[in-house]
């Protein structure tokens, strides 16, 4: 058992002040007001609910930082996030996403969806363990201390031309697919998970699984989170209604509901917006912007009963609170207006929703839910002066001081417990890029 005394904290009934949190096998037994106990750890500060970054590609931190001299397009883009995963082994692999992980936790995140698509070796021929890259990411995770839903990602064509056939695989995207929804799935059976581990799944997008072997890939992952991207860029509608005479949504059909999570949903249709009622919507403002993508319908998507949740995707940024500005900042330039969302519908996005995405009890500071817990500095020249249930809209990843995964510390005074941080990034960047 552990306990943590938190100065103010942030519960479901709103701003309390002087409230203990006991910890039981990883799950909160015990949240009451008081003064601390011996023994208690003490929290000061704000402490919020444990953040969920909902959508990851962890192996893009390499590109922060080094796609902007010639402007460009996603499309263009994609061929230096290529050039990285052609570097990429279950040794480097592991260094890279266990930095990166780190530093998601230093920012506040306690539980990560890593969308995971490079499954073999360059050129397609598999590992002799087939899950070598699946389990260097689990691993990775742990050292570094966060949660994980590893998204094990279907991945099978080379894309659609503008007619809407589909492409063989470049020498690039070999490595990212399994040749069938069946090796997919064998090769998937080699992962378990773990206390701080679930097995997900993900379908890339309908420009790389054909809508044929969605049946398959459904019997297999019911009732696990499935994630997808879904309508990221304008030619990827395009491409996808020439082949099928229809949008992404409507062909995922029976794919949508409580444990489907459709990533970016930028460029939707009124037909989309109602027909994903029930289903998430993981938003990744700062790529997104980054990318140029265009900004989705996220007021009218969170009104048709969609659940909202955020991400940090290609990972320009990695700061929850940078993500749940963007979300509401978004909507403001979009719309001309101000408060498209309240404070609380923001941490909810960034917290138990994306839990709820990635298949977790937690992101609430309750009893029930996972002790996953982020304190954040109430002094800083970011939040100082700033409202208790409003802090997160002026705090940034600085701010963070402790973080809590299951009851553990993992960051303490802003320190992670696996040491300098930006250290361990810039030696497994240079590892991989060299």
């Amino acid at each position: 058992m552990t306990s943590f005394w938190c100065a103010r904290t942030v519960l479901p009934s709103g701003v309390a002040q002087g409230v203990r949190v006991v910890s039981e096998q990883g799950s909160i037994v015990s949240v009451s007001p008081g003064p601390p106990a011996d023994g208690d750890l003490i929290l000061e500060g704000l402490t919020l609910p444990g953040l969920a970054n909902a959508h990851s590609h962890a192996f893009h931190r390499a590109l922060r930082g080094t796609t902007h001299a010639d402007g460009g397009t996603f499309w263009t883009w994609r061929e230096a996030m290529y050039a990285i995963a052609d570097n990429l082994d279950p040794d480097n692999y592991r260094q890279l996403a266990h930095a990166v992980f780190a530093e998601m936790v230093l920012a506040g995140y306690t539980v990560v969806g890593e969308f995971h698509y490079v499954h073999h070796q360059a050129g397609g021929t598999p590992y002799a363990e087939p899950a070598a890259m699946e389990r260097a990411i689990l691993e990775a995770a742990a050292l570094a201390g966060i949660r994980i839903t590893l998204l094990d990602t279907l991945y099978l064509t080379g894309g659609l031309d503008a007619a809407g056939q589909s492409l063989p695989q470049s020498p690039s995207q070999q490595r990212f697919g399994d040749g069938s929804v069946e090796a997919w799935a064998a090769r998937r059976a080699h992962l378990a998970g773990s206390p701080t581990a679930l097995i997900g799944a993900a379908v890339h997008s309908l420009r790389s699984v054909p809508i044929a072997d969605l049946p398959a890939f459904r019997a297999i992952t019911a009732g696990v989170p499935v994630h997808a991207h879904v309508s990221e860029q304008p030619a990827e509608n395009e491409q996808v209604e020439a082949a099928y005479g229809a949008t992404p949504v409507a062909l995922l059909a029976d794919l949508l509901g409580d444990t489907f999570t459709a990533v970016h949903a930028t460029h939707l249709t009124s037909s989309d917006i109602v027909q994903l009622g029930g289903s998430f919507a993981c938003f990744c403002p700062t790529t997104e912007r980054d990318l140029a993508d265009g900004i989705g319908p996220a007021r009218a998507l969170a009104d048709a009963g969609v659940h909202l949740c955020l991400g940090s995707d290609q990972h320009a940024v990695i700061d929850p609170f940078e993500e749940l500005r963007g979300l509401e900042l978004n909507e403001r330039l979009a719309s001309g207006e101000r408060g498209r969302f309240t404070p609380g519908e923001l941490l909810d996005a960034a917290s138990s929703t994306g839990y709820a995405s990635l298949g977790w009890t937690g992101g609430s500071i309750a009893v029930g839910s996972l002790c996953d817990l982020v304190a954040i500095t109430r002094e800083s020249p970011r939040t100082a002066g700033s409202s208790d249930n409003q802090a997160w809209l002026a705090a940034t990843s600085a701010d963070v001081q402790t973080v809590v995964v299951g009851g553990e510390v993992i960051v303490s005074g802003g320190a992670h417990r696996s040491g300098d941080v930006g250290e361990l990034l810039a030696a497994a960047i240079e590892r991989i890029r060299s």
